[in-house]
C-alpha cells in the first residue's frame, strides 16, 4: 500500500479497490480498477496521473462516493464508505468534501457569490458567517470586485477560480479537482495551479487532483501514477 507520512493516521485509506462494468456487447466485464490501495494523509496534496482510460477519473469519483467500487473498502475519517447510506453519503459530499472539474459548471443566471453559496444551501440555510467567508475566499483568488457579477462577464480563468471558491465554502477535508486546469491557457493554469497550492496549506483541506499537466503534478507534494487500473509509483 502507499503510505503518507509515517506516524500519521490517514483522511483516507483505499484497499484493494475494483471497478468494473459490464460490457455493451454482453461479453467480459471491463476492469477499470486492480486491486488498488492508497491512504492519503491529512493536509497532503497528491497528483494522480497516467495515460487516458488508465483509472484516474474512475477513481476520484469512488473516493468522492460519485460512484461504488465493484469490490474493496473506502475509509474517509475512520468511516467505512460502504456502511453509509444514500442520505449520508449525499451530506458527506456536500459538508466533507469539495470538487472542481474541468468545466466549472457555474449557473450563468447568478452572481457570482450566489454561485459560491450554492453548496451552503443544500442541507441547510445559508448564514451571515457563509456569506462572509465566501467574500473573503473570492477576495483571497482576486475577485473581491466581482461579486455581483455573471460568470458570462468572467474570462475562463475567473471562472475556474469562482469554482476553487464554491468548492472550499463548506470548509471540507477534502477537495477533489478533475482536470482543474485543461481548459485553461498556459499562463492560467499555472496560476491557478498555484492558487491550489497555497489554498491546501492556508485552508488546510486535503487536494487530490486528477491531471495530464506535468506542472500542476510537479506543484503537489506526492505523484501516483496509474496504468491499467494498478498503481505503479
Amino acid at each position: 500500500m502507499n503510505n503518507p507520512t509515517p506516524n500519521q493516521v490517514p483522511l483516507l485509506s483505499v484497499n484493494n479497490l475494483t471497478r468494473e462494468f459490464n460490457s455493451t456487447e454482453g461479453g467480459e466485464p471491463l476492469r477499470v480498477l486492480r486491486g488498488l490501495s492508497l491512504e492519503v494523509a491529512r493536509g497532503e496534496s497528491i497528483a494522480i496521473v497516467g495515460s487516458s482510460g488508465c483509472g484516474k477519473t474512475t477513481l476520484l469519483n469512488l473516493i468522492g462516493t460519485l460512484d461504488q467500487p465493484t469490490s474493496g473498502t473506502l475509509t474517509f475519517d475512520g468511516r467505512n464508505l460502504s456502511q453509509l447510506d444514500a442520505e449520508e453519503l449525499a451530506l458527506l459530499r456536500n459538508c466533507e468534501m469539495g470538487f472542481i472539474f474541468q468545466s466549472h459548471h457555474l449557473m450563468p443566471q447568478c452572481s457570482v457569490i450566489e454561485n459560491v453559496l450554492v453548496p451552503t444551501i443544500a442541507h441547510r440555510s445559508t448564514s451571515p458567517s457563509d456569506e462572509e467567508r465566501g467574500r473573503r475566499l473570492l477576495d483571497r483568488v482576486g475577485l473581491g470586485e466581482r461579486l455581483s457579477h455573471r460568470p458570462g462577464q468572467l474570462s475562463g480563468g475567473e471562472r475556474q477560480r469562482v469554482a476553487v471558491v464554491r468548492a472550499l465554502i463548506n470548509e471540507p477535508q477534502l477537495l477533489l479537482a478533475d482536470e482543474p486546469t485543461g481548459a485553461l491557457d498556459e499562463d492560467t493554469a499555472g496560476k491557478l495551479g498555484q492558487l491550489l497550492v497555497e489554498l491546501n496549506k492556508e485552508e488546510k483541506v486535503t487536494l487530490i487532483t486528477v491531471t495530464h499537466s506535468p506542472s500542476l503534478a510537479e506543484r503537489m507534494e506526492r505523484t501516483v501514477k496509474l496504468a491499467d487500473g494498478r498503481i505503479l509509483s
